[in-house]
Formats: C-alpha cells, sequence, structure tokens
C-alpha cells in the first residue's frame, strides 16, 4: 500500500508548495516563508512609521479536533497505516525546538509569543484528531517511519503556518488592518469640510473675560449656526438665550432633542453637546466652546472631530490661549488659516494673603471647593451646624437639580449665602461668587493611560475654578480666591501664577466604520479585543493621540456574551454611563438582554426595574441610588434615540425623571439631615458617609508625599501613620509646628482610615497612640522614617505585650 503511496504523496507535496529533498538539512519550506516574509516586511515598510503590533492582544480561534467518524474515511490511513501517536508527539516536540522553524516562524508573524500558542494549538489538534488531512497524514507517517529522503520534521511547516493562520486570522490580513488603523491623516475623513474654504477665529482668554459672549453674538447674527459645548447645561443655555432673543434654535443632547418650531421642523440654528454635532449639515457660524478640552483623554476626539470636520464659513472657537498653537498647526494641514483674538478678564482677581482657616470665618458670597463627595457631606454639615444655609453642587446631581441649587444661591432674597461645591461650577453655570475657597488643592484624576492617580490640581483647572468668583454683570466687583488651610495657600498661589503648558495633542477614536472593517477580517474576535487590536496598530502622528478606550471595553466585555449584531453592540458600548455605578450598569445590561430578544423595553418595564414611583431619600445612600435611578433614565433616554423601536417610551419617562429631579431636590436640601440619619445609623464616631474610589484626597496626597521622603521599607508603614493619625501637610512641616501637629492628631485621630481599621479589627486605640506617639518622637529627634531595625523590632514586642 504504501508503495501506491509515493505519486499521490508527489501530487500532495507539490499542491502544498513543496519540494522532494535529496539531502541535507534546509527546510523544504523555503518557497512559502520567503513569499509571506516578503508581505510582511512590505506591511511593515509602509509609510516607513509601522510598528510592531502587541500579540499579545492576539486570541487564538480555537479550532475543534477531526473527530473522524463512519461518514469521513481516514483516506490517509488508507494510503500508508494508522499514525502511531507516540512517534508523532517525539517529532512535533522536535519540529517546535529546530531555530530554522522558528526563524521562519518570525518571518511570518510569529513572534515567539504566537509561535507557542499556535505550536501547542497544532499538537493539540493533531494528537486529539482521530484522522487528518490526507496530505499531512503522509507527511507525519514518512517523518514517523524515517523515510530521510521523502521526509523531515521541517515538512511539517506548511501545515503548521496554514494551522497558525486559521487560528490567528490577523496574520494573513496585517496589511489591510495596518491601513484601516492608519490615523495620520484625520482632517481627509470629512471631505465635506475640506471642500469649502472656511474662516477660523480663535477667541482666547481666562474665565469671565467675554470670549464666549462675542462669539455666540456672531452666533446669533448669522443666518444659520450651531454651538457646540462640553455640557448639557451650557448647551441648554444658549437654547435660551437664542431662542428668548427671537433667534430659532434647536437643543439636541445626548438624551434629548428639543425643536423650537410647534410643528417639529429643523430651525436654523441648533445648541448641542459637541458629541452630537453634524459634519454634514451646512452651516453659516458654528462656535466651538472649551477647545481646551480637546486634550482631554476621555472626550477629547469629539472636538477634534467638530474642529476638523464641521461645514461652516465661519468657525468660532473659544478657550485657553494654551491651544492656540495647536489649532493654528491643525488648520495649517487643512489650508486653513487661523485669526486669534485676545481677550483679558473683565472683573480683578486676587489671591488673598491668608487662609480661611475656621468655617466661623465665612461670609455671604464664600463658595467651598471639595474634590470628595465625603468632603462635600463634611463641611455642609459643620456650616449648617453653625446656624447657616448652604447650597450644595456635585457632578452627579441631575442638571435641573444643579440649576436650583445655583439659583437658590444666586437668589439675594434667599437666606442661602455659601455654596459648597466641587469643581462642576468650573463650567456651565453662572454663579455669584464673592471669594473662592479651595477646601484642598489635590484632587484624584486619571492620566493617559487610564490609571488613577492623586496629586495637585493643574494650573488650568485652579484658573477655570477661580475664575467663577467675581463674575461680570454680579453684584460682585471684584473675585478673590484662597484655601482653607494656612499651609495650602503659599502652593495655590504658586500654581496659580505657572503659565499654562500649551495643549500638545488632539484625540481621536476609531469610529463604528473603521471597527467594522476590522470585523470583517477578524469575524471570531470579540468587540473589546477588535478595539485593543486597533489601538495596538494604529498610526497617529505626533498632534493627535488616541482617547482612552477603557470604558467602552469594560461595556464591551460586560456585555459580551449577549448576541448583537456589531453595529448595535458598538452603540450599546458608547452610552454614557458611570462604571463606578453597579446599578446603572446592570440596567445597561438587561436593556442589551431584552433588545437582543427583540423585546421592546417599555414604561412599564422600566417602572418595575426601578421600583418607581419613589420617595424621598431618608439617609445618604438613598439618596446616592436615587441619583443613579436619574442616570439609569438618562441611559434610556439616550438609547430611544437610537434605537426608537426598542426603547419606545422617552416621553413617559422624561416626565418621571422630572418628578425624580425633584425628589432629589428634596434630599439636597436636607442634606445635613441625610448625613445625620446616615451617621446615627453606622458606628460610633464615623466619618466616612460613602465609600469612594479614591479616599480623601488631602490625606490620600499628604501620606503620598511623605512616603516620597522615606526609604521603600517605611513607605507603606509610614502612610498609615500619617493617615490614621489625620496628619496635614507632612511635606511642609517643621519642628516649631509640634503643637499645632498635636491639636492635629486630636482632632483628626478619628479621622475616615482610623475608623474604618478600627471597624475591621485591624488597629486598636492602643495601636493608634502609639503610632501618634512614635510620628511625634520622631519630628522632635529630627528624624525622617521610622527607626532603625531594632526599634521596630523592640516596638513590635511591645504591641504584642499590649495585646496580651
Amino acid at each position: 500500500m504504501s508503495r501506491c503511496a509515493w505519486p499521490l504523496l508527489r501530487r500532495l507535496q507539490a499542491r502544498a508548495g513543496l519540494a522532494l529533498r535529496h539531502g541535507g538539512g534546509a527546510p523544504r519550506a523555503r518557497p512559502v516563508a520567503s513569499s509571506a516574509s516578503s508581505s510582511s516586511s512590505a506591511s511593515s515598510g509602509d509609510g516607513g512609521a509601522s510598528r510592531a503590533p502587541d500579540t499579545s492582544l492576539f486570541v487564538p480561534v480555537p479550532l475543534k479536533p477531526g473527530l473522524g467518524g463512519a461518514a469521513e474515511e481516514d483516506v490517509g490511513a488508507e494510503l500508508t497505516r494508522p499514525l502511531d501517536k507516540g512517534e508523532v508527539l517525539k517529532n512535533l516536540n522536535k519540529f517546535y525546538k529546530r531555530k530554522e522553524i522558528q526563524r521562519l516562524g518570525a518571518e511570518n508573524g510569529l513572534d515567539a509569543r504566537l509561535f507557542h500558542q499556535a505550536f501547542i494549538s497544532f499538537r493539540k489538534y493533531i494528537m486529539e484528531s482521530s484522522s487528518v488531512s490526507a496530505d499531512l497524514h503522509i507527511i507525519l507517517n514518512d517523518i514517523c517511519c524515517g523515510f530521510f529522503l521523502l521526509g523531515h520534521v521541517d515538512d511539517l511547516f506548511p501545515f503548521f503556518l496554514r494551522h497558525a493562520k486559521q487560528i490567528f486570522p490577523m496574520l494573513d490580513c496585517m496589511d489591510d488592518l495596518r491601513k484601516i488603523s492608519d490615523l495620520r491623516l484625520p482632517p481627509n475623513w470629512y471631505p465635506d469640510a475640506r471642500a469649502i474654504q472656511r474662516k477660523i477665529i480663535f477667541h482666547a482668554g481666562p474665565t469671565n473675560s467675554g470670549k464666549t459672549y462675542h462669539a455666540i453674538q456672531r452666533f446669533l447674527s448669522a443666518k444659520s449656526g450651531i454651538y457646540c459645548g462640553p455640557l448639557k447645561l451650557l448647551a441648554h443655555e444658549i437654547f435660551q438665550k437664542s431662542n428668548d432673543a427671537n433667534v430659532p434654535c434647536d437643543l439636541v443632547t445626548g438624551e434629548e432633542r428639543v425643536f423650537a418650531n410647534e410643528d417639529a421642523r429643523q430651525a436654523p440654528h441648533v445648541a448641542c453637546t459637541i458629541e452630537m454635532c453634524s459634519t454634514n449639515t451646512p452651516y453659516e457660524v458654528a462656535v466651538i466652546d472649551e477647545i481646551q478640552m480637546i486634550r482631554d483623554p476621555a472626550r477629547g476626539w469629539a472636538w477634534t472631530r467638530a474642529l476638523l470636520g464641521l461645514c461652516a464659513e465661519e468657525i468660532h472657537i473659544c478657550g485657553e490661549p494654551a491651544a492656540i498653537d495647536l489649532v493654528t498647526e491643525l488648520m495649517y494641514t487643512t489650508g486653513e488659516e487661523v485669526e486669534v483674538r485676545n481677550y483679558q478678564r473683565l472683573t480683578p482677581l486676587t489671591v488673598l494673603d491668608y487662609a480661611l482657616e475656621s468655617l466661623d470665618n465665612l461670609r455671604p458670597g464664600d463658595c467651598i471647593v471639595c474634590f470628595s463627595k465625603n468632603d462635600i457631606y463634611s463641611v455642609s454639615r459643620q456650616i449648617e451646624a453653625r446656624g447657616l444655609e448652604c447650597a450644595v453642587i456635585y457632578g452627579s446631581l441631575p442638571p435641573g437639580t444643579k440649576l436650583e441649587q445655583a439659583k437658590k444661591f444666586n437668589d439675594p432674597d434667599d437666606p442661602c449665602k455659601i455654596l459648597v461645591a466641587t469643581d462642576a461650577i468650573g463650567m456651565g453655570l453662572n454663579l455669584c461668587i464673592r471669594r473662592i475657597i479651595f477646601n484642598s488643592i489635590v484632587k484624584p484624576t486619571v492620566n493617559e493611560k487610564g490609571e488613577k492617580e492623586i496629586d495637585s490640581i493643574t494650573t488650568s483647572q485652579a484658573l477655570q475654578i477661580a475664575g467663577r468668583a467675581g463674575r461680570f454683570g454680579s453684584s460682585f466687583r471684584q473675585g478673590e480666591v484662597t484655601t482653607m488651610h494656612r499651609e495650602d495657600l503659599a502652593q495655590l498661589r504658586d500654581i496659580l501664577s505657572d503659565a499654562v503648558p500649551p495643549v500638545k495633542a488632539a484625540g481621536l477614536h476609531p469610529t463604528p466604520e473603521q471597527i467594522e472593517m476590522f470585523a470583517y477580517h477578524l469575524p471570531d474576535a470579540t468587540l473589546s479585543n477588535l478595539i485593543d487590536i486597533f489601538v495596538s496598530l494604529s498610526q497617529v502622528d505626533g498632534m493627535y493621540f488616541v482617547c482612552n478606550i477603557d470604558d467602552f471595553k469594560f461595556l464591551a466585555d460586560m456585555i459580551q456574551h449577549i448576541p448583537l449584531n456589531l453595529r448595535s453592540r458598538y452603540v450599546f458600548c458608547t452610552a454614557p454611563l458611570n462604571r463606578k455605578e453597579p446599578f446603572v450598569c446592570t440596567t445597561l445590561l438587561k436593556f442589551a438582554r431584552q433588545f437582543s430578544r427583540n423585546e421592546p423595553v417599555t414604561f412599564d418595564w422600566l417602572c418595575r426595574h426601578t421600583k418607581w414611583p419613589l420617595a424621598a431619600p431618608k439617609n445618604i445612600k438613598e439618596l446616592v441610588h436615587l441619583e443613579a435611578v436619574h442616570d439609569v433614565f438618562d441611559l434610556y433616554l439616550w438609547l430611544s434615540y437610537r434605537f426608537m423601536d426598542m426603547f419606545p417610551d422617552a416621553a413617559l419617562v422624561r416626565d418621571i425623571q422630572k418628578k425624580l429631579d425633584d425628589i432629589i431636590q428634596i434630599g439636597v436640601c436636607n442634606i445635613t439631615k441625610l448625613i445625620r440619619a446616615s451617621q446615627s445609623a453606622a458606628a460610633p464616631g464615623t466619618a466616612e458617609v460613602v465609600s469612594e474610589d479614591f479616599p480623601l484626597s488631602r490625606t490620600q496626597k499628604d501620606a503620598r508625599v511623605v512616603s516620597e521622603r522615606h526609604s521603600a521599607a517605611s513607605a507603606e508603614a509610614l502612610s498609615i501613620a500619617v493617615e490614621a493619625a489625620g496628619l496635614r501637610r507632612a511635606k511642609n512641616s517643621r519642628p516649631s509646628r509640634l503643637g499645632g501637629r498635636q491639636e492635629e492628631l486630636k482632632s483628626y485621630g478619628r479621622g475616615s482610615l482610623a475608623n474604618r481599621l478600627l471597624r475591621e479589627g485591624l488597629l486598636t486605640q492602643e495601636m493608634l497612640r502609639q503610632l501618634e506617639s512614635e510620628w511625634q518622637d520622631q519630628h522632635r529627634n529630627g528624624r525622617h522614617g521610622f527607626g532603625s531595625k531594632r526599634d521596630d523590632q523592640h516596638s513590635s514586642k511591645e504591641t504584642r505585650k499590649k495585646r496580651k
């Protein structure tokens, strides 16, 4: 039988691109390798700027072994003989160890990681298959039989490479994938905008300089126009101003469409959030507000898209002078010149020489800025304990509640004269503030890699917030800014005096069309994996960066198991929600599941899910839940404008959302009562009301600053000591302030971290007192860091004795 197999073997080998070996050790797979190699090198040289892909993102497609059966006859075994799997395994392992094979794999795009994964899959496929293809069976048989002139382990390479391309389909289409993910010429994505010569006018100036006012005046005088802002509140403000000035203007946000005309005809003017602007509709004037946000790690792509893609005869750009150079460079690539109009602040802003130091020193018109919800709760309760009313504004409040709180604070006849807010007041709200008081100058941020950090506020952030004081046209003709704590004041002054660093790059984001083309080439990849591969292969020049996609990937992974078409899946993954809110994320999952079953998400279904109607909150936890329910209603409305037939009850949901807004307003007005109720329900002395991803920013920053000045061995222990004792500004501490430090220890010894550690049994009162004592001793002795190893051992023994 085997003699009859030789002619067939030769035909099979010729079809596989093999040549018979007449001696020597050179692999016969060379012709196949060279052709694939030239293709790979051409890909790597495309544009001269392509980079090696991150192969850790390549997920192998599972291949089921051939199980054979009565209907499938093993032709290879009939022509030769059944394979000895033990001998096959030995020869496969020899194949894997061959340096020539590894080199051939590298030339065909298989780095060490992919080569290993492909071999494991190839070996498993062969060993677990009851039958393999006839040509592979015959090659394996000749190798195992020792027919040196006809079989060598190197002859397995074409079959191995074919298998590798089956489990890693991107190897066969790398050139196409690189072209799809080439992001080096974003201006070419907008042919309609490139077909006209646009006039670009940059209105540059600080907060409260009138730059946006002048741009809006041109917007109102035009025959048609579009305003693009970063917030719904800003879009709503322009919408109202336009219609009040008898200029019909529509409102378009992710969750809402409001027509100026009763018959729902489109008005010539539109105010929208920047993600919702149309790049196909022609306008006479377009206004792009807060252009410096083009550098935002998550949303910067929306400003890039508007700047490059809006079809308007005039583009009026408003923002910080730090963005002038980048905008000029970007417009140079489109052949458009930029006219810069500079503005100065309309009212003076003074940095005071003294800190507030005590809430007893508050005056009407003061705004205390915090960067933590817990700080908001704590400060507002202390203010009302002094018999003063305060308004509260923070980011997760609904827009309607923010406006009502702002109205309450601005009303000269209202007894509420103090505002406690986060940096949410930096834009979108008109507030009559006399003095901005920074409760802290550190805040949690997310860097370009999507990593969470806690650091000092930037000059841009500080100017944006401080600039809200002394608004032009308010009752205060000048603004003042200071800090709550004396030791922060010098640093705030330095931050405000620094020049704002220039904006260096504009954000980009993969479009649905690009992801669809990727999916065509990689049909078995998940959406999250498609995005990862896209970003790893993407090429951008120095003026652009790819925006952070962690939120997108989080949602993609969350709904991956739900059967959806790619376009619908992409839309669900771009939904604007806070992934830190479990209730909102769970709701999105249920929405997607209903959608996949082609079952409309009705008003009744939503009411059952959210347990509507809801009562006024009795504590902070209930208030936070109501805010999450409001976000769920926003999510429903957002999806209703993309899948109208599947989310059909937008009008009903908008009605109950307004009612929920009123309920939340009641809770915010009684926030101190809610705080007291929450604390009375918790352990005595509890300071932390709502757990957050970031601890109180001030304490966390102090621990980090102190840690930098100590050895790595003591950093963790020192950080715990500082946080537990509630120390402030350890970086600037001096022996002369020791008395003040002791007072701080007494007043802050029961801070949130200390209480948490006490509740969890990780810290005792004795241990806390010992930490305080050791910290004080070290500063008396002028030492930085914990004592010697002997001292540490001694203190540990003492602690154990006290525990006993």
